[in-house]
């Protein structure tokens, strides 16, 4: 009996490491997927930009068309359509139409969990920021010079530049689907990136009570960024930001309506 007793303790103490490991390994692959696709859609939503004028809608669409499959599985009974094109445009159409900047998940399908409940998620899919072309680049002039090869001033301060090339910074607000490992993952990159400190109950040994605190040697999150982690959390919509970036050179002049700001809605001005 005492030996029984004493496996029950160490199983009590261990299983949860060992579900974490289980669990967590799964969910670093699925984040390890949403960065190749975040690199794919970040070159997917230039390219539309570029062949655009450097439509926000047109790059938002691009990108959230990309990202689908790393977050939702459209060709489940969930989404409405008899055959698979027609699902992936109802699928689509759920997280564009209706959404501040046409870039949303849907509460109806977006879901992560937290034990045996389930968080709706309401927030933007991807955040996108042009760097370049920015609003004082594009002029009148550029119908004319957006692929001259002889070097014009322009900018401010001004300076000799050869055509244009659209450089974006994009955001991937991934969301971590794997109950257990997203909310232990979720605290663990808080106190990572200094956001705020865990020190309850160690959900991988319960036992003793955690201590995570900023790492001194992390990168320091752009200020929008950290907000939007923090209230996402907060919210429990456990996510996690990929940053990926993509440049093109403009195969259509840029447009002075579509560069009034450097983001896209529903992007944040980035520092």
């Amino acid at each position: 009996m005492r030996t029984r007793g004493q496996a029950a303790v160490e199983t009590a103490i261990t299983m949860p490491l060992v579900v974490f490991m289980l669990l967590g390994t799964l969910q670093l692959f699925m984040l390890l997927q949403g960065r190749i696709m975040a690199e794919h859609a970040a070159f997917k939503a230039v390219r539309a930009g570029s062949v655009n004028h450097g439509s926000c809608v047109s790059m938002t669409h691009a990108a959230i068309a990309a990202l689908l499959p790393s977050f939702t599985t459209f060709l489940g009974s969930t989404t409405p359509g008899s055959t698979p094109q027609e699902k992936f445009v109802n699928a689509f159409r759920a997280r564009t139409q209706g959404h501040v900047g046409q870039n949303g998940f849907d509460p109806a399908l977006d879901v992560v969990k937290k034990g045996t409940t389930q968080q709706a998620l309401n927030n933007a899919i991807v955040w996108i920021y042009r760097v370049s072309p920015t609003p004082a680049d594009v002029t009148p002039l550029s119908e004319d010079d957006f692929d001259d090869p002889d070097p014009v001033m322009r900018g401010v301060p001004p300076t000799l530049q050869s055509g244009y090339r659209l450089d974006a910074r994009f955001v991937y607000w991934m969301p971590m689907r794997i109950p257990f490992a997203n909310w232990v993952m979720a605290n663990m990159l808080r106190a990572y990136f200094g956001l705020g400190a865990y020190s309850a109950a160690n959900p991988t040994m319960p036992v003793t009570n955690a201590t995570w605190t900023k790492e001194p040697s992390a990168t320091t999150l752009a200020g929008p960024i950290a907000a939007e982690f923090l209230g996402r959390f907060n919210a429990q919509q456990y996510s996690f930001p990929i940053v990926a970036s993509a440049s093109m050179h403009m195969m259509t002049p840029p447009r002075n309506a579509n560069f009034i700001t450097p983001h896209c809605t529903p992007a944040p001005v980035f520092p």
